[in-house]
């Protein structure tokens, strides 16, 4: 099983420390996506069980910080959407797995209301360790309202033992009642000097970090995430000319999801240039010299705004994307 000992980023590192410093049974991670509500969400719950805690967080090899890195410890409940889980390596309740495993269901893209009631019940119970217990959920908006309201009361009086962390990039759709039962935190851009370092450090540095951090909007895990793909900042960098050209494989091997998002940030720029803004995730030579009408910008938005509605549920994912494209195509050459 997956072993997590990697250090933690310089700017998640120092606001643990300033958690750690705080009391409270509650908190509430939020802020921007990948700006590291996860990683700051886990270190925290590392630190609260830690047998031999410091002022930095959690020793990182007692009994209990192994526990956690092999994802069995017995005072943590890690409540995320079983495809997080998955995705993520971390192990499905036996009754949910053999669901899974005998096709009577796929893995589900929300927090079910039916581990929410096992981590109500586990908050009950004895300490198995004796340093208290702890339940993290990311990403929190991901609790329906039932899911949600299932939570509320232990969230609100906890056994003596018993913390919460919840991680999310969109608070505002939790329920207020979510919000106000929790200490709020609101995670802190890096700055790029920062972060550049530490890319190096996980394989993507030079020329290569800077165009990448620059197309993730300045968000270091995002920057990790576009970095995955092959040739990854020329294509960003050609994604524009590639479009307005209708190329099929400008999006090709991309989810669904994430080549929507793609062409959220294109359109942003695209509206922010029109309206005498600076490009936030292209550079302005990558983006159209022609004048694109700002009727057709913000039509195209509202397009793909519905398309993200969907996108993770598709009829047809290969008819999706070559609509996109087609789409996109059309929008890019408008101004000609």
């Amino acid at each position: 099983m997956a072993v997590s000992t990697a250090p933690l980023a310089p700017w998640i590192a120092r606001q643990l420390q300033a958690l750690l410093a705080q009391r409270g049974h509650a908190w509430l991670l939020q802020g921007p996506s990948g700006l590291g509500q996860f990683e700051l969400a886990l270190a925290l719950v590392r630190a609260w069980l830690c047998d031999q805690p410091g002022v930095e967080g959690a020793c990182g090899q007692c009994p209990s910080c192994h526990g956690i890195d092999v994802h069995t410890h017995p005072d943590l409940v890690v409540l995320m959407p079983e495809t997080e889980m998955l995705a993520r390596g971390w192990p499905l309740s036996e009754k949910a797995q053999t669901e899974i495993d005998d096709k009577k269901r796929k893995p589900s893209r929300d927090i079910r209301v039916d581990a929410m009631r096992e981590a109500i019940e586990f908050a009950q119970r004895t300490s198995g360790r004796g340093r208290g217990k702890a339940v993290l959920v990311y990403p929190a908006e991901r609790m329906n309202a039932v899911t949600a309201n299932a939570l509320l009361k232990t969230l609100e009086e906890p056994p003596g033992d018993m913390r919460f962390v919840l991680a999310t990039d969109a608070a505002h759709q939790l329920l207020p009642t979510i919000r106000s039962r929790c200490l709020s935190h609101i995670l802190a851009w890096p700055e790029a000097d920062e972060v550049r370092p530490w890319l190096a450090t996980q394989g993507v540095a030079g020329e290569q970090a800077t165009a990448l951090l620059h197309a993730a909007g300045g968000r270091p895990a995002e920057a990790l995430v576009l970095a995955e793909g092959r040739d990854a900042a020329r294509r960003w960098s050609q994604l524009p000319q590639a479009l307005a050209r209708g190329e099929p494989g400008a999006l090709a091997d991309l989810p669904l999801p994430e080549a929507v998002a793609r062409l959220q940030k294109l359109c942003h720029d695209l509206l922010a240039v029109q309206l005498g803004a600076a490009p936030r995730f292209f550079d302005t030579a990558d983006l159209p010299r022609q004048p694109l009408p700002l009727l057709v910008l913000t039509r195209w938005w509202q397009q793909l705004a519905q398309s993200a509605r969907t996108a993770e549920h598709p009829l047809n994912a290969g008819l999706a994307t070559e609509f996109l494209v087609s789409s996109a195509r059309q929008v890019l050459n408008s101004g000609r």
